[in-house]
């Protein structure tokens, strides 16, 4: 069977199967022109969106439908999950090419109701239509969040910890790997692999920091640590020193970087598409922070460095030496 036998309506109803997770607050989901839902006394409504164009965010030869699938409700997540917010529902469009096949596009849903199962997000429609040559996948998630808890990039202040809830770059190398057809061949280089296409949102992890009482200012590393600090050090009019010595790089990427040439806090810097939470923690309330969240997740918190006036990011190398950091990351206007 082809997605041309079974039409847009057909496929729209093929994969409206098993999306709706959690039916309380539901009026309508898919099948009307918009998704009803029943809005939530004093909270404040997210809304974040992604879109994911072929031979930009991905390529199609060089993934799974369910990993590309699984990634494009991700990094949606990940944004819910830097406000410090619970995600609610999803939305799904996409433009499907000629050529894509029925079966990929059954397991691209697998891989985007796996993870909406797993954080309970239903998923509430979108949009169908064909494209002339790209797949096109564009998602809308919304979540809520308590108006006194949200985290925002603009709260960082002078003396604050800087903190990253994982380790940074393996995704980056895990690109690596697909972009020159490296294959896996080793536990080490599969967990980078898995780091680039089936990345973890830390939505758990947000709602930790967010009611912790302590965090000042958060993003998701999407673009690079040093691309999405700036992010942060701009909204807050402040400056940041990091340092080399404590870059939280994963063992595995340590392996990566000897084995092919790399520098791992280049990696780190650099790298895109962790979706770590990158934080800045009022100083007095960070240890506590951090020993609630290692017995919250049974991991530590990786302290980066600590917020300054300067404006500008630094870099302490391991003789202490100072240098300024251009923040460097993907833009899609700019990096090409």
């Amino acid at each position: 069977m082809s997605l041309k036998e079974i039409g847009e309506f057909g496929f729209i109803e093929r994969i409206s199967r098993g999306c709706l997770i959690r039916p309380d607050g539901v009026v309508t989901a898919i099948g009307d022109d918009a998704a009803a839902l029943q809005a939530e006394a004093n909270r404040l409504l997210l809304v974040t969106t992604d879109l994911l164009v072929e031979r930009v965010h991905f390529l199609r030869e060089a993934t799974s439908g369910f990993n590309l699938g699984y990634k494009s409700l991700a990094v949606n997540l990940s944004d819910i999950a830097a406000m410090g917010g619970t995600a609610r529902e999803a939305f799904i469009s996409i433009g499907i090419p000629d050529d894509c096949p029925l079966a990929f596009l059954d397991d691209l849903y697998r891989g985007m109701q796996h993870l909406a199962a797993a954080f309970r997000v239903n998923i509430l429609g979108g949009d169908t239509t064909g494209s002339k040559q790209d797949l096109i996948i564009n998602v809308v998630v919304t979540g809520t969040v308590d108006p006194q808890e949200m985290l925002l990039r603009s709260g960082a202040r002078v003396g604050d910890i800087i903190y990253s809830t994982g380790t940074l770059g393996d995704s980056r190398a895990g690109l690596h790997l697909i972009l020159n057809k490296i294959r896996a061949d080793s536990p080490q280089l599969q967990a980078l692999f898995d780091a680039h296409v089936l990345p973890k949102p830390c939505l758990r992890e947000g709602r930790f920091l967010a009611a912790s009482g302590g965090v000042h200012a958060a993003i998701d590393v999407s673009d690079g640590l040093s691309s999405d600090l700036g992010h942060i050090l701009r909204a807050s009019g402040v400056g940041a020193r990091l340092f080399a010595l404590q870059m939280p790089v994963s063992s595995q990427l340590q392996a990566f970087c000897a084995r092919f040439g790399f520098d791992p806090v280049d990696y780190a810097l650099a790298g895109g598409e962790d979706y770590t939470l990158l934080f800045a923690a009022d100083r007095n309330e960070a240890a506590r922070i951090g020993e609630q969240y290692r017995a919250a997740f049974g991991q530590p918190l990786y302290r980066l460095g600590e917020i300054t006036d300067t404006g500008r990011i630094e870099l302490a190398g391991p003789d202490n030496q100072l240098q300024d950091i251009t923040p460097t990351g993907w833009d899609h206007f700019k990096t090409k």
